[in-house]
């Protein structure tokens, strides 16, 4: 197993204090927490997979994307939740279990107060953690400092290309992956080539060093697994193969993590139950089901995942028989430990009246009050902690975990 104790000296700074939420205290954390942020870059139609099926104003705004109502006769139709909200049909062997097992909660009405609509300028807003508003330091991302919080005890990993915004800042350095291509041992020579390249002292040279060791080690573990598997082996898909890579991973060597799925930008012809988008929610429902299955029983109990978007979509299709860029959406809180099989946090019943800009969902519940929540409850962060992580923002106590 790969070691990684990068903050001894940090020592100082990372005890844990009993958290506080609206006057309730609660005991220090179960040992082994982990934490995965799954951010859905491209904005997903939060409602094409966790639907409003008992508002006929839905209906009435979506006569050709729409899923048909549970119960109905149509084969595809939507799997009932709740009185209220259904679920995509795609999610029906994986993420519906889940659902059954109270281990799985979505925050409906969720987001930021960001109204740009712009994907890049709303997603630096969820990855930075700061206040919108003010100038923004794009040297520091919320997961950074939730790193510096954790002290010695985190073992963070980005499942990236590059760096994303909401690992920078971290004064140790926090390696960078992208699995899909992890595919062959690092070639020897030209590693030496490379760390020649940046010498042997200061922070980018232990960058360096540090994103060879982590890539070596993944490889070993991942070729051990596949091995292992024979012919249980995983699909080929990318993220289907990446979730439960990261799964194995998070299992034994990494308690905080990102990684990113993109695809969700769906202007023209999205579908429902089947075509472009119910592909993509598929090959999303079969890749957590798959991390849950990796990261085992045991580890999973004590884990939580976030699945977030940097904003929803339009609420009434457009000409295209697509979805245009919105406001709220609706997230998700999975976990072992995850008091699931409910919609937790504030909802309005849907209108043209309810609507933000008499467009898209409203904004009820804001992503850093939740996350902030989340991770005080999950790791026994106390008030001044949570306020260097998520600055200017109360932490919302949804009793999720």
């Amino acid at each position: 197993m790969l070691p990684i104790h990068r903050r001894d000296f940090l020592r100082g700074g990372a005890a844990l204090a009993p958290l506080v939420i609206a006057g309730r205290a609660f005991a220090a954390p179960q040992a082994g927490s982990r934490l995965l942020v799954v951010f859905l870059r491209g904005a997903y139609d939060a409602t094409s997979i966790i639907v409003p099926s008992s508002s006929d104003f839905y209906y009435q705004s979506r006569p050709t994307i729409a899923l048909a109502k549970p119960g109905s006769a149509d084969p595809k139709a939507a799997l009932a939740l709740d009185a209220d909200w259904s679920l995509h049909p795609a999610l029906k062997d994986s993420i519906l279990p889940l659902w059954q097992q109270r281990q799985i909660a979505f925050v409906p009405f969720a987001g930021t107060d960001d109204l740009s609509r712009s994907h890049f300028e709303t997603q630096d807003t969820i990855e930075l953690g700061q206040p919108v508003g003010g100038s923004r330091n794009y040297g520091s991302g919320f997961l950074a400092r939730l790193a510096q919080m954790l002290g010695k005890d985190d073992r963070p990993i980005a499942f990236t290309d590059q760096l994303p915004l909401c690992f920078r800042g971290d004064p140790a350095p926090v390696p960078n992956l992208a699995l899909a291509n992890v595919g062959k041992p690092i070639d020897q020579r030209q590693m030496a080539m490379i760390e020649s390249m940046y010498g042997k002292k200061g922070q980018l040279a232990q960058s360096v060093a540090a994103g060879f060791h982590v890539r070596e080690t993944v490889f070993k573990t991942l070729d051990e697994e596949m091995k292992a598997a024979g012919r249980g082996a995983v699909s080929s898909k990318g993220f289907e193969l990446s979730a439960r890579r990261i799964g194995t991973l998070m299992r034994d060597q990494f308690n905080l993590a990102f990684v990113d799925v993109g695809g969700w930008d769906t202007h023209v012809n999205q579908g429902n139950a089947t075509g472009y988008l119910a592909d993509r929610i598929g090959e999303l429902g079969r890749g957590l089901a798959g991390f849950v299955d990796a990261i085992g029983p045991n580890a999973w109990r004590s884990t939580t995942i976030v699945v977030v978007s940097e904003f929803g979509r339009t609420f009434r299709e457009n000409g295209d028989k697509g979805t245009d860029h919105g406001h709220g959406s609706i997230y998700w809180v999975m976990g072992g430990g995850v008091s699931g099989g409910r919609m937790a946090g504030a909802q309005v019943a849907l209108s043209a009246a309810t609507l933000n800009q008499a467009r898209d969902l409203p904004v009820l519940t804001d992503y850093r009050a939740l996350i902030g929540g989340l991770v005080a409850r999950q790791y026994g962060l106390s008030a001044d902690r949570m306020a260097a992580v998520f600055p200017r923002a109360q932490p919302a106590d949804l009793r999720l975990v």
